[in-house]
């Protein structure tokens, strides 16, 4: 539990990282002056047509981004859910693979028994003839 809890908080705090400016990711082409001119001329209006689809193609890298990081995120949850999974089991193989060996240790025991009392039946059938 404290596992999942560490890496849900630490998931958190390095998201927090990389939104912390607000734009995770900036083109290089990007250029502030563009937004602040509304010329009526040709070149003008192409750039605030070229400044608008970049802002979507940004958002749409930032949608991107984090449905990533949420599947990421449901990877790493179904990880911890497998690995916890195989830890009972180990856990189980242990305990059943120490329970074997004890149950083997007992059966020789009881077979080493019977044959003592199977050398003893005959020692006293020979001393009755």
């Amino acid at each position: 539990m404290k596992k999942i809890i560490f890496a849900l908080s630490a998931l958190l705090i390095l998201n927090g990282a990389a939104y912390a400016d607000g734009n995770a990711f900036t083109p290089l082409n990007f250029n502030d002056t563009s937004y602040g001119k509304t010329t009526d001329t040709a070149y003008g209006r192409a750039a605030v047509d070229a400044a608008a689809s970049e802002a979507v193609g940004n958002g749409n890298i930032q949608n991107a981004l984090t449905q990533l990081e949420n599947a990421q995120v449901d990877i790493r949850n179904d990880l911890l859910n497998c690995k916890t999974k195989y830890a009972d089991v180990d856990a189980q193989y242990k305990l059943i693979k120490n329970e074997r060996s004890a149950l083997k240790k007992q059966v020789k025991a009881v077979e080493k028994r019977i044959k003592e009392i199977d050398k003893a039946k005959e020692k006293i059938r020979k001393n009755m003839l």
